[in-house]
């Protein structure tokens, strides 16, 4: 049975092209298209068991979509929302703010409308709908299911138990005087499993932290804007030459790759470079994880929270050959989707598989502080 989608969006031209691309996938098809929150609410509220995912526009007359999700959060409505913003300023941070409200993610407006109807924008909408109505997704890269929606068989968890177990570290006391850092991979669901995290963590954390979130440009810094405001630490988006300080934390910018590498004093650097995504991904956590390799950090705390593919497990592996790691991935249960921690879990390098509430604890205990 096809998924059914409510579209909430002012523009007419958005609603027209986003229900032709919806009904052109026999997977999904749209139940109704409201002009502003209020509308939508309206029918989403005469439809809640039929309507698998919500696509909401967020600058909207009467109710725009932050006021929608905080009143279907206020009426304990549960629905799974898209947010279909536009990259400017003022959006991004609503955005962002929607997300923390409980939106499942965000897909970008595209700037006009030859690239609206392209096939990339089609694609990035279906992806997307695929795996927030927990139809079944599978990494073209690796050929492995990622299927968000069912239980692997118990005979399959069995066995990849079996073959893959935690090498679990015994507790340590965090030594003093090391070069010590932390690496957060995450994506869809990311930036919510962030505001648990980067919010608790102490100003003396005797370690620096780096994050790359699967954002486009334009959304990063906002993020960082956001959790700076929440946090003790200091949060901002990571700009090229940044020296990686203790206590800090740094969120890669969307639309670049970002590598740690170390200069001439022997400060560790972040450098960002614009080239070709790896995997379809800009920032890539594959390619953070791999830069670390030639620095001289005596301790990493790799951690791996809820998003959909494998981003991070490659990177992972390799820095694993050269570097002291411990590596902490998020459990399901909190994750909003089950890929990259499940990926990392089957490296066989997790040390601790922790719910989405504690692995700020888990990030303090393993480095210390100051």
């Amino acid at each position: 049975m096809a998924k059914n989608i409510l579209i909430i969006d002012d523009s007419a031209l958005m609603r027209r092209v986003i229900s032709d691309i919806i009904e052109g996938d026999k997977r999904f098809h749209v139940i109704g298209s409201a002009i502003n929150g209020l509308d939508g609410l309206n029918m989403l509220q005469a439809n809640c068991d039929k309507i698998d995912a919500v696509l909401l526009d967020i600058n909207m007359p009467r109710m725009n979509g932050l006021e929608f999700l905080a009143e279907i959060k206020k009426q304990n409505i549960k629905t799974t929302v898209i947010v279909v913003s536009a990259i400017t300023t003022e959006d991004a941070k609503e955005t962002i703010l929607a997300l923390e409200l409980g939106a499942f993610d965000l897909i970008t407006k595209p700037e006009d409308v030859e690239e609206l109807r392209s096939d990339a924008f089609s694609k990035k909408l279906l992806d997307c709908l695929e795996v927030a109505t927990k139809l079944r997704w599978t990494d073209p890269k690796k050929k492995i299911d990622t299927n968000v929606t069912k239980e692997p068989e118990k005979e399959d968890t069995k066995k990849v138990e079996k073959e893959k177990p935690l090498h679990v570290k015994q507790v340590k006391i965090p030594k003093k005087g090391m070069d010590k850092l932390v690496a957060i991979a995450c994506s869809t669901g990311g930036p919510k499993a962030l505001h648990s995290i980067i919010p608790k963590l102490p100003t003396d954390l005797d370690a620096g932290v780096v994050i790359v979130q699967h954002m486009p440009e334009g959304f990063t810094k906002s993020l960082a804007e956001r959790l700076n405001s929440l946090s003790d630490v200091p949060v901002k988006e990571a700009e090229d030459g940044d020296i990686v300080k203790k206590g800090r934390v740094y969120i890669a910018k969307g639309g670049m790759q970002l590598r740690i590498v170390q200069d001439k004093s022997g400060e560790h650097v972040i450098k960002l470079s614009l080239e070709q995504p790896r995997h379809g991904l800009m920032p890539c956590a594959d390619i953070m994880y791999e830069s670390l390799a030639d620095t001289d950090y005596d301790e990493i705390t790799c951690v791996v929270l809820t998003g959909m593919g494998s981003d991070g497990s490659a990177g992972i592996k390799k820095l694993s050959n050269k570097k002291n790691i411990h590596v902490i991935a998020q459990d399901k249960e909190t994750c909003i989707v089950y890929g990259m921690p499940r990926m990392v879990r089957q490296t066989g390098l997790v040390d601790q598989v922790e719910a989405l509430q504690d692995v700020s604890d888990a990030i303090i205990k393993n480095v210390g502080v100051r």
